[in-house]
């Protein structure tokens, strides 16, 4: 898995300063089955929202 990966959502679990995600593991899904055109069309089913 990459080791450095960015994501801008602070308000998740996963989120550490320098906008760096420390998820064990990542889930990415697509809106439209298996293929997706672009990352509109893709959700971070791994974002948890701090409590």
């Amino acid at each position: 898995m990459a080791q450095d990966v960015l994501c801008e959502v602070n308000n998740c679990q996963h989120w550490s300063s320098g906008n760096q995600c420390k998820a064990e593991s990542i889930y990415v899904v697509s809106h439209k089955g298996k293929e997706a055109s672009n990352s509109e069309e893709t959700d971070c089913k791994t974002f948890v929202p701090e409590v």
